[in-house]
């Protein structure tokens, strides 16, 4: 550890150890570990040719950067952990909820009228189109229900279906697929569908806060059309 440069490497090198250890130490054993080279540094160095002030000034002006940037860590993921939390109480309120959110699904269950179905989805449209088309698709692929509609504005539809197929068989309830085209003059116009799901739980991990919804998906906050 003797010459002028041998008390910074041995630094550089345990920080760089450091920040690449799962058990990376704290701060004070950092300063500990530190001192400790300084004092033998300064034990053993040439009598003939001692270190200076500005040396040990550049030392520990080193020892101040990393022990600051090792603070500036440790607080960055208090915050982040802090803030993991508060944004996971918040959308816990949203469980039991349905949400509106992209997805090409729908699922058809008892309505409120004895004997009948019924399934919503909905379609987002970044222009209006003079023809909006749904293809209704059962777990084989097939096409069950085409629902067209006219003169669809830009922004969301919401749509319906009854569970009755196009040969007027009324369909097993469960879920289904859909897809969307639409259409002004002879262009197409880019469509997104919609699925409305139940929020069943959340989660949180290295990705941040998840809603866990009824289809198993999970999504963010922000990819939420409609809450209801």
């Amino acid at each position: 550890m003797t010459g002028t440069s041998g008390i910074s490497d041995a630094l550089l090198a345990n920080m760089n150890k450091t920040s690449g250890s799962s058990n990376a130490s704290s701060i004070s054993e950092t300063q500990d570990r530190f001192m400790k080279l300084l004092i033998a540094q300064m034990k053993n160095q040439d009598p003939l040719n001692p270190m200076d002030n500005a040396e040990v000034t550049s030392q520990m002006a080193q020892l101040s950067t990393v022990t600051g940037i090792e603070k500036m860590n440790a607080t960055l993921a208090s915050f982040i952990s802090s803030m993991q939390a508060t944004q996971a109480l918040q959308s816990s309120s949203l469980i039991g909820h349905t949400v509106l959110v992209e997805g090409g699904s729908t699922y058809l269950a008892d309505s409120d009228v004895e004997g009948e179905s019924a399934a919503y989805f909905g379609v987002e449209l970044p222009i209006g189109a003079d023809q909006l088309t749904v293809n209704i698709k059962d777990s084989a692929g097939k096409v069950v229900k085409t629902i067209s509609v006219s003169n669809q504005p830009a922004g969301i539809s919401q749509l319906g279906w009854n569970g009755y197929g196009d040969d007027g068989t009324k369909l097993d309830n469960g879920r289904y697929t859909i897809e969307a085209t639409a259409t002004t003059g002879n262009t197409t116009v880019a469509s997104s569908t919609l699925s409305y799901e139940q929020v069943m739980s959340v989660s949180t991990g290295s990705d941040g806060v998840k809603l866990n919804l009824s289809n198993l998906a999970a999504i963010t906050s922000d990819q939420i059309k409609q809450i209801f």
